[in-house]
């Protein structure tokens, strides 16, 4: 199962190409309207507009085997607990090995920002970007089918 932490994911049609190829069912959680889709392998969840509701249906469902993204850290802290293989948009793999450091740094940059010593830009979504996920992706996807 992929589980996409789907507000804002700009790597959508990409994550639907790669779980194909695999025969992935994809969950696509969202607070708000999803394109509905005609593949039966794809699922879309709406979830409440509370805060972090998303996140906490995804990291209450994901587990050992299953594949998530997702750029939000906390999020995928949960999930790298709870045994899940766990990549962002661009490609970056959180795992036990880097989640801690992961963590670290997403709290500066909010302490930094919240004292105005940031402005908090992210850089653009790139075409190496989406490259570097759909790789990861792949990868990640063999992992799973094959109990890594």
């Amino acid at each position: 199962m992929i589980y996409v932490d789907a507000d804002a994911c700009p790597v959508k049609p990409e994550i639907l190409k790669v779980a194909e190829r695999h025969g992935l069912e994809v969950t696509l959680v969202a607070n708000s309207g999803l394109r509905p889709s005609r593949d039966p392998m794809v699922k879309n969840v709406i979830v409440s507009g509370a805060f972090d509701a998303a996140d906490d249906w995804i990291a209450e469902r994901a587990g050992p085997g299953d594949v998530v993204i997702t750029a939000d850290v906390p999020l995928a802290g949960r999930c790298v607990a709870a045994g899940a293989f766990v990549t962002g948009p661009t490609g970056r793999i959180f795992d036990q090995a880097n989640i801690g450091m992961a963590t670290a740094m997403r709290d500066l940059g909010q302490h930094l920002r919240e004292t105005g010593e940031s402005k908090g830009y992210n850089a653009a979504f790139s075409a190496k970007d989406r490259s570097a996920f759909v790789e990861t992706l792949d990868r990640l996807c063999r992992r799973a089918k094959s109990g890594a």
